[in-house]
């Protein structure tokens, strides 16, 4: 998908709940959840600018290869997911690339990265954005350039498909409670009778709002919760896993590029 080209935007225009002015982002853009994430990618940015935070919403932006990028936090959720991607689209961003965590079951195993396709659209987010039917399905051609940037990679494997994403994480798809009913049962139906290979809180409402606005939009996560023996991955091996995520997201979002300064 050609993503829409943004309109002349002031300079001073401000995002209502990041904070940040369209002077602060750059036109591509990270959407993490775990904020600490935002400074341990800075460490790959040369440029490193950091805008005043609000509510927690860390952003940053840099140069990658001499392509200016920003790293926006969103916490947990679709609903904040796509306020983070709409502010930033107001201020001029086209290309977005989600990167974290998913639930995950075989062929999938822990520390292998999923690469969405589409998603099943479990959440509640995405309706406000499409009617029910309306496929939550990633760019085409950003999917061609993260598919390339994981074989550049090499060294982790990786798998493509369908994710499904839901709103309540005690309720649809981890007990917190050994004691009752394991929510984990209507989520792993949905593995089997959908195809699932991953399941998350946020690609789906992102896909949607992304091809609705105007953006390419693409999500990337590691496995780090098996859904049926509920074992997560180590922190030592989610660290090194997390790196090649980096490595990976960076390297696709700024391919092709045609900008060479900030904005």
């Amino acid at each position: 998908m050609k993503p829409v080209d943004p309109p002349s935007i002031p300079a001073d225009r401000r995002a209502w709940y990041l904070g940040c002015t369209a002077a602060e982002v750059a036109p591509r853009a990270l959407l993490v959840g775990d904020p600490q994430r935002v400074e341990r990618i800075a460490r790959r940015l040369d440029e490193v600018r950091r805008p005043p935070e609000q509510r927690g919403l860390a952003t940053v932006s840099g140069r990658f290869r001499g392509c200016p990028v920003t790293v926006s936090a969103f916490g947990m959720g679709a609903p904040i997911a796509a306020i983070v991607m709409h502010e930033l689209f107001d201020l001029g961003v086209r290309r977005f690339i989600r990167i974290g965590t998913a639930m995950a079951t075989a062929p999938v195993e822990l520390g292998d990265f999923v690469l969405a396709d589409a998603a099943y659209r479990g959440e509640g987010t995405s309706a406000s954005y499409a009617r029910a039917g309306y496929p939550a399905s990633a760019d085409f051609e950003l999917g061609v350039e993260m598919r390339r940037a994981l074989r550049v990679l090499g060294s982790r494997p990786w798998h493509a498909g369908l994710f499904g994403s839901y709103d309540g994480f005690y309720t649809e798809m981890f007990a917190l409670d050994e004691t009752r009913p394991r929510p984990s049962q209507a989520l792993l139906a949905d593995f089997d009778e959908l195809g699932l290979l991953a399941a998350d809180m946020e690609t789906s409402a992102l896909l949607t709002a992304g091809r609705r606005l105007g953006a390419q939009t693409a999500s990337l996560c590691v496995a780090s919760v098996d859904a049926k023996s509920r074992r997560k991955l180590d922190a030592e091996r989610m660290a090194a896993a997390e790196q090649d995520l980096f490595t990976v997201a960076l390297a696709a979002l700024v391919a092709g590029a045609p900008e060479r300064g900030l904005p």
